[in-house]
């Protein structure tokens, strides 16, 4: 079972690259940064954790940009994957997204893995074009059209959000295609779309307990035809070694924690400790 970090990236505090490198040297595997590219002020849609327009943390109305930041972390690290936790292609066009993420995943020497959501800010998607109720089948849409560039020579693409002709599009990943995680809560129907268009789980901060849920992914990801095991990213709260081991016995392959956004010399000393509890190795 592989260990990672999670920064909520914001405009003050430990910077990414200087995160991802302290990790890197304490020996986590990954490192994931968050999405919004903004906070509308009006809001209908209610925050998962708090039930109505109140957020949990000032820090999303704050968040970096998480190519820039991943990109940052890419130039000081050379074996940390780079990941989100979890970015939304839904808001932006599929061609630039898919230019991106190769250029990051080919400059990284193929360390990319794309962590999405479907948006629990409905209001946010809103300012980007995307129906509330069409949030599955434009994420799913990008994700096909991205793929189509990242592995034909010739790509096109057509479908109700997304269509352009046959073009050529430079560099290819790394990787034959860059994995997709799904973050969303355990059910029948996450688990289902998950199947059909990703390769793996990220579980929510709020997902608690994942025996049920991972059995039942396991059973959708083989009735729709899936080989192998898709990979199951767990967040966890403050270490326990209990449930680390429950998890890995059930199938978890990654657990992630959270970093805080404080000064560098802090968070360096948390992810000293942590790293130690863990039995980690620079």
């Amino acid at each position: 079972m592989r260990y990672g970090i999670v920064l909520f990236t914001s405009d003050r505090g430990i910077t990414p690259a200087d995160a991802a490198a302290t990790a890197e040297r304490a020996g986590f595997d990954s490192f994931y940064v968050p999405e919004h590219t903004h906070i509308p002020v009006v809001r209908a849609a209610a925050h998962p954790t708090t039930g109505d327009a109140t957020l949990p943390d000032d820090r999303y109305l704050r968040t970096l940009d998480p190519w820039v930041a991943l990109a940052t972390a890419a130039a000081v690290t050379e074996r940390i994957t780079l990941s989100t936790a979890v970015a939304l292609p839904a808001e932006h066009h599929p061609i630039t997204l898919a230019k991106t993420l190769a250029s990051l995943d080919f400059l990284s020497g193929g360390r990319v893995n794309l962590g999405v959501g479907f948006g629990w800010n409905t209001d946010e998607l809103a300012h980007h074009g995307v129906p509330a109720n069409k949030r599955r089948t434009v994420l799913r849409e990008h994700l096909d059209a991205m793929r189509a560039i990242w592995t034909t020579e010739e790509a096109s693409f057509a479908g109700d959000f997304v269509n352009f002709g046959p073009s050529w599009s430079w560099p290819k990943p790394v990787q034959k295609s860059i994995p997709v995680l799904l973050g969303a809560a355990g059910g029948e129907k996450s688990f289902t779309w998950l199947a059909k268009h990703a390769d793996g789980w990220i579980t929510t901060p709020t997902e608690g307990e994942l025996s049920g849920k991972i059995e039942l992914l396991q059973r959708i990801w083989q009735e729709q035809g899936r080989t192998g095991s898709p990979e199951i990213i767990a967040l966890a709260g403050p270490h326990n070694a209990e449930q680390l081991a429950q998890w890995e016995a059930l199938g978890v392959t990654e657990v992630v924690f959270g970093m805080p956004d404080r000064d560098a010399d802090i968070v360096r000393g948390y992810l000293g400790k942590l790293a130690g509890k863990l039995g980690l190795h620079p």
